[in-house]
């Protein structure tokens, strides 16, 4: 349990090995659910299309005591790259936070930013991490140019 009192939904595990295991998923998108008292799937899929995950997390929504804002989210994402000078091909699980800077209520924002270890900690072998507060931050070459330099 995360210092917020929100919990891991055993499906949020279950799904994300089989990204890990079985390579039968390529992205998970996680969310916290509507009470804010457990992080659960919203999204799986096999589609490699990193523009409509993409777009998933930016159209985003997140409600609290009647109002609507932009929606951070949690996401996994099996990302598979060439490496420099044609040495062959690697995958790296990166675990994404996005938490988008404008439009965002501050309860669901501060109840995400508080509960992201929890999720992490429940989800064996992660590569890398990244946390996004601005479209830009999660554009593919961005992400791609951070995994390459190790910085994330």
């Amino acid at each position: 349990m995360s210092k917020s009192g929100v919990s891991v939904a055993p499906e949020c595990i279950t799904k994300y090995d089989e990204l890990k295991l079985g390579k039968s998923v390529k992205y998970i998108i996680y969310k916290l659910s509507d009470d804010y008292k457990q992080i659960v799937v919203e999204d799986a899929s096999s589609d490699p299309d990193w523009e409509q995950f993409q777009q998933k997390l930016l159209n985003a929504k997140a409600g609290h005591r009647g109002k609507e804002g932009k929606g951070p989210r949690y996401a996994v994402y099996d990302f598979q790259y060439e490496l420099e000078g044609g040495e062959g091909t690697r995958n790296k699980i990166v675990f994404i936070s996005w938490s988008p800077d404008e439009g965002t209520l501050v309860f669901p924002r501060m109840t995400y930013a508080s509960s992201k270890e929890s999720l992490k900690n429940a989800l064996n072998g992660i590569a890398a991490e990244v946390q996004a507060n601005r479209d830009d931050e999660i554009e593919y070459a961005t992400i791609l140019n951070d995994i390459r330099k190790g910085k994330r």
